[in-house]
């Protein structure tokens, strides 16, 4: 099922959509997730919707990271089995 086009869910509810994030420094996420659930520790190289990129270091298995993302960056993303929310 490809991802959903608009984010017409206020972000208070909880994602009703998922898919899984292969980290890339090149190829955007099909559509901007509002979260980013990390499987396995690590840190992450986020590519926001404005373009920016932050890092998020020490990351702990089994969080939602509460980030409007459109790319996770391979490099300097450490953590693993991550899973965009929408």
């Amino acid at each position: 099922m490809p991802a959903p086009t608009s984010n017409t869910i206020p972000s208070s509810n909880p994602a009703g959509f998922a898919v899984a994030v292969t980290p890339s420094d090149s190829t955007n996420i099909p559509t901007a997730a509002r979260a980013l659930y990390i499987g396995a520790a690590g840190n992450a190289a986020v590519v926001l919707t404005d373009g920016s990129v932050v890092s998020f270091v020490g990351l702990q298995a089994g969080s939602i990271l509460p980030v409007a993302a459109r790319r996770v960056n391979t490099t300097g993303t450490t953590a693993s089995s991550i899973v965009a929310l929408y």
